[in-house]
């Protein structure tokens, strides 16, 4: 019987309203992305440690393992201008995770601008 408290398959409006916010739950859930913009420190592959700002987001459909941004040392180094792998960067409160170099462009006559791209968990 189709009324106005059941659909052509027999399904009440409760359930197909109920069913339309899960959905909606679901994608809302799945955009969520996680961003993190402040203080961090480069970790070389010596142990040497550079100071600088970091801008970090998670990917565009929230997975915590793909992540990338930029980082800005407050100094540019030679070991800063041409990084080597295993390198780390930590935000506050140790937080640790590893990442590569994908490019490093000169912004000022002093300051480089490096792009990274996280590997493994994000650390924000």
């Amino acid at each position: 019987m189709v009324g106005p408290d059941h659909d052509a398959g027999g399904n009440s409006d409760v359930q197909v309203a109920s069913t339309w916010r899960q959905d909606t739950t679901e994608t809302l859930l799945f955009m969520i992305v996680t961003t993190y913009s402040g203080p961090a420190t480069l970790i070389l592959a010596d142990g040497a440690r550079v100071a600088g700002m970091a801008s970090l987001a998670t990917n565009h459909r929230g997975d915590l393992s793909g992540w990338s941004g930029t980082f800005r040392p407050n100094e540019a180094s030679t070991d800063v201008r041409k990084p080597s792998g295993g390198l780390q960067l930590e935000l506050p409160y140790e937080e640790i995770g590893a990442v590569a170099v994908t490019s490093v462009r000169k912004v000022l006559a002093t300051q480089v601008l490096m792009s990274l791209v996280g590997v493994g968990p994000a650390p924000f």
